[in-house]
């Protein structure tokens, strides 16, 4: 099996759109409360504090949300506590590209669901893959890397379908960019389904991606289970004091995270204007369909200073970075959508 495969470094006068990454630096208050750490001494095995405060926010009880090194760390523990050999976990693709590993590194089998024509979750599709020996169904909205969102109502109607002991787990590593009222929100839904965990990352909006920690929420008998798979003390103590920092100064941060959504948004108007057809995103980057023309695209991308994430045959994932990295993207995506 490949191993994952990061987005690739920027030279110092290039732009890395390649791992979805908050522009935007550190705030005061985070690089404060990471000064002075007694790193001789184990953090928090259990991030209590980290947990009451999400606890809190979400009406919920600290047993019922989980901390770990990354939504992805979390998302392998509910995998590798649900599913072994001759189990199978469904999943739609393309998706996120560490949902194959996590899963064969279960001993599972992951069976994949082919996105709809405008890159969307096939929703009837997933739910029809179902079988007696499905033990995880992964929903990613919005999706990575297509930015496409599942809709509140065909959410309701696929929990309704399927069986109430397959665990289903709802992928928003992007949630704090969504601006589609329209959209599934796995907060509302913590109490309605007994067989639903929500993931939650701080790596995208509040900017911690160098710190990693993200979190889950739902019953806590399920939890418990991810809690024995997990390996013990991976949420460093940094990542823990970088949390509860990040949480106090949480409206200045989710006002950068309104102006990477406008600038979102303005890129693939211009980019539909010049004749892509790009699939509505909701995260914080953007899709191009490049089909064979990846590679080639990518290449032209990197040589004018951009670094992105290639998916060939398929297409190409562009961050949406700095705004001075805009105004060459358009040009570059202008000059090579002919040639497609």
């Amino acid at each position: 099996m490949p191993a994952y495969t990061q987005g690739k470094p920027a030279a110092a006068d290039a732009f890395k759109l390649s791992s979805n990454e908050n522009p935007f630096p550190p705030h005061p208050a985070v690089l404060a409360a990471i000064r002075d750490l007694d790193i001789n001494r184990y953090p928090d095995a259990s991030a209590l504090a980290v947990r009451e405060r999400l606890a809190a926010r979400h009406g919920v009880t600290t047993d019922e949300v989980v901390v770990g090194a990354g939504s992805v760390s979390v998302l392998s523990q509910l995998i590798s506590a649900a599913a072994g050999a001759g189990d199978e976990v469904v999943h739609a693709w393309r998706s996120f590209e560490a949902y194959p590993g996590l899963i064969t590194v279960a001993g599972a089998l992951g069976v994949r669901v082919p996105l709809t024509e405008d890159a969307r979750h096939d929703l009837p599709a997933m739910r029809d893959a179902i079988t007696d020996r499905t033990r995880v169904l992964i929903i990613c909205s919005p999706n990575n890397p297509t930015g496409t969102v599942v809709g509140a109502e065909e959410f309701a109607e696929l929990m309704a379908a399927v069986p109430p002991s397959l665990l289903v787990v709802l992928d928003e590593a992007y949630a704090e960019f969504v601006r589609d009222s329209s959209a599934v929100d796995g907060a509302a839904l913590l109490r309605r389904y007994p067989n639903l965990v929500v993931l939650r990352t701080f790596s995208k909006a509040y900017g911690l991606a160098g710190l990693r920690v993200g979190y889950g929420i739902g019953p806590a008998p399920i939890l418990d289970a991810a809690r024995s798979a997990a390996i013990p003390l991976s949420v460093t103590e940094a990542a823990q004091r970088a949390v509860l920092a990040a949480l106090d100064v949480e409206d200045e941060l989710l006002e950068n995270v309104g102006v990477l959504a406008e600038r979102c948004a303005r890129v693939q108007e211009a980019l539909r204007e010049q004749g892509w057809d790009v699939p509505v995103s909701q995260g914080n980057f953007v899709w191009l369909p490049t089909g064979d023309g990846t590679s080639r695209i990518a290449d032209a991308l990197g040589a004018a200073g951009l670094v992105v994430r290639a998916f060939p045959p398929e297409g190409i994932r562009v961050s949406i970075g700095e705004e001075e990295s805009v105004a060459t993207l358009l040009r570059i995506c202008g000059e090579v959508v002919g040639t497609l």
